[in-house]
């Protein structure tokens, strides 16, 4: 069997796993990647024909163009992959153990700077300060205010329906469809209602052609169609900019900074690991843990809690 073929039948038993589109997708370009390293003609290339030295080069010249991040993300894929090829005998064993993966440092959360800047940045959007081409405060400020009431990520903000909020008036909940197909739903306060129907008014009157159902994505470019990823990372960049708070956003966050300011500010203000991970839609608990243990409270009760400053204020005390 070739390593297209096999390919196309790791897909296939992945299937019942319901992955996302964005998941299958990455797996997709980790295995296209590497393989067009691996070889010219992979219809000619089987199975058999992966081994650890060609991995390991593979992998090296793979490594001199891209991130820590994405070498790791296709280590890990091409390990799923080959495990998949071993239980279906296609493989006696799993070459990846010889194939060296970059260590990551542990994530750390990247929350704005500045204890007002959210209000600040959310203040400006509602003033329309965001001099784009075509200003539409309504939607910047609900862009802005799903990543710091709700804590979504870019792809789930973008896969939002008008169908996602639901519930009774004053009980609603924003329904994600999240990250590995976790889904999850955050209770919104009213204003959040409001934001919302404020902006699905504003998208009548833009585009008075365009019939709005209730699966219709929810945030639109301002040629009517969805935004894309790139038409939304651009967005809230320049609503920092335009904001004047660029110098508080921490290096390569941007959108995230949004999220990772939602989570910090509920572990300051005494949310548990779990609260934070079911909100947050994490896969694992350690994840959720990190933010309350670099939060600014929690430092300082640690700081606290050194018997020095005892110490210290024993010896000021005599002084006085």
């Amino acid at each position: 069997m070739n390593v297209l073929e096999a390919q196309a039948a790791f897909f296939a038993a992945r299937r019942p796993r319901k992955d996302s589109p964005h998941t299958t997708a990455a797996y997709r370009r980790d295995l296209a990647g590497i393989t067009s390293l691996l070889t010219d003609d992979p219809e000619r290339f089987a199975v058999d024909d992966l081994t650890a030295q060609a991995l390991r080069a593979a992998f090296g010249a793979f490594a001199d163009t891209h991130a820590k991040s994405s070498v790791l993300r296709a280590w890990s894929t091409w390990n799923q992959f080959l495990t998949f090829c071993v239980s279906d005998g296609l493989l006696a064993g799993n070459p990846m153990g010889a194939v060296a993966r970059p260590k990551t440092p542990p994530l750390s959360p990247k929350p704005l700077r500045g204890e007002d800047t959210p209000e600040r940045l959310l203040e400006a959007a509602a003033s329309g300060r965001r001099q784009a081409r075509d200003p539409w405060p309504e939607r910047d400020v609900l862009v802005i205010a799903l990543g710091l009431v709700a804590g979504l990520r870019s792809t789930e903000m973008r896969m939002l329906t008008a169908d996602s909020l639901a519930g009774r008036p004053g009980e609603m909940r924003l329904h994600i469809n999240g990250k590995g197909s976790r889904d999850r739903s955050i209770p919104v306060e009213p204003i959040m209602e409001r934001i919302i129907e404020a902006y699905l008014d504003s998208c009548e009157r833009r585009f008075p052609r365009k019939r709005f159902g209730r699966s219709t994505k929810l945030l639109l470019a301002r040629t009517g169609d969805p935004i894309g990823r790139g038409g939304l990372e651009y967005l809230v960049k320049s609503c920092y900019r335009w904001a004047g708070l660029h110098d508080r956003v921490p290096s390569g966050a941007n959108l995230h900074a949004l999220r990772h300011t939602f989570a910090t500010r509920l572990a300051e203000d005494g949310a548990t690991a779990t609260e934070i991970m079911t909100l947050l839609g994490h896969a694992s608990l350690a994840t959720s843990q990190n933010y309350i243990a670099t939060t600014g409270r929690e430092q300082r009760a640690a700081t606290a809690s050194n018997r020095t400053y005892r110490s210290l204020d024993q010896v000021f005390s005599n002084d006085r």
